[in-house]
C-alpha cells in the first residue's frame, strides 16, 4: 500500500485497459493525480456500468456526464495509481477538511483496551460536523474518555480527535459482520449532537 497524508488507505492499483479513472470534487471536475487531492471516484469504458433498466431517473443519480459516480472517495498519485479512502458518506467534513473515518478508528482500534469501535460525523454548528466515537471496549478491560483522547491525540491532527465519545456494550452489525454505520447516525447522532464537545 501506498501510505498518504489522510492515513489508512487501500490501494486499488491501475485501471484496467479500456476504463479511465477520475477522482471528481462536489462539482465533477477531476482533481489533480498528486497523491493528495481526494474525491469521488469515478469511472468510464465499455465494460463500467451503464445504468438501471428503464429507471432513468435512479440512473440519474449514479451516472453524470459519462462518468460512473462509485460512492467511494480516493486520490490518484502521479503515477495514476489509484488509493481508496472512505465511502463517501463515511467521510467527515470538519472546517473544510474532508477526514476519512477509517483513519481515526484505526488509531482507536490501536488502543489495547478497545475491541470494537466506530466513528461517524456528527452535526455542529461551528464546525459543520465532528468525528464521534462509539467505542467497546475488551472484556475486563477499563477506558475513559481523558485517556482515549490522549492516545489519538498522539497520532492524529488535532481537528482528527474524536469531539464525543461513547462507550457502548456492542456495535449494530448485518449479516456479513460489517458494522452498520446508518444505524449508528440514525440512533446516536442527534444524542451525541446534543451533549458538551470535549
Amino acid at each position: 500500500d501506498r501510505a498518504g497524508s489522510l492515513g489508512i488507505r487501500t490501494t486499488a492499483g491501475l485501471p484496467l485497459p479500456g476504463v479511465e479513472v477520475e477522482i471528481m470534487d462536489e462539482s465533477n471536475r477531476p482533481l489533480p493525480h498528486d497523491g493528495v487531492a481526494v474525491g469521488e471516484i469515478c469511472a468510464r469504458g465499455n465494460t463500467v456500468f451503464k445504468g438501471y433498466w428503464n429507471q432513468p431517473e435512479e440512473t440519474a443519480k449514479f451516472i453524470v456526464d459519462g462518468w460512473f459516480h462509485t460512492g467511494d472517495m480516493g486520490s490518484i498519485d502521479d503515477q495514476d495509481y489509484l488509493t481508496i479512502v472512505d465511502r463517501k458518506k463515511d467521510i467527515i467534513i470538519t472546517g473544510g477538511e474532508n477526514v476519512a473515518s477509517q483513519e481515526i478508528e484505526k488509531v482507536i482500534y490501536d488502543h489495547p483496551a478497545v475491541l470494537e469501535c466506530a466513528v461517524i460525523a456528527v452535526p455542529d454548528t461551528h464546525w459543520g460536523e465532528v468525528p464521534a466515537a462509539l467505542i467497546v471496549c475488551k472484556p475486563g478491560a477499563t477506558l475513559d474518555v481523558a485517556e482515549l483522547v490522549e492516545h489519538c491525540r498522539t497520532k492524529l491532527a488535532h481537528f482528527k480527535v474524536p469531539k464525543h465519545v461513547k462507550f457502548v456494550d456492542a456495535l449494530p452489525k448485518g449479516g456479513t459482520g460489517k458494522i452498520l454505520k446508518r444505524e449508528l447516525r440514525d440512533s446516536y447522532a442527534k444524542e451525541l449532537q446534543a451533549a458538551p464537545a470535549r
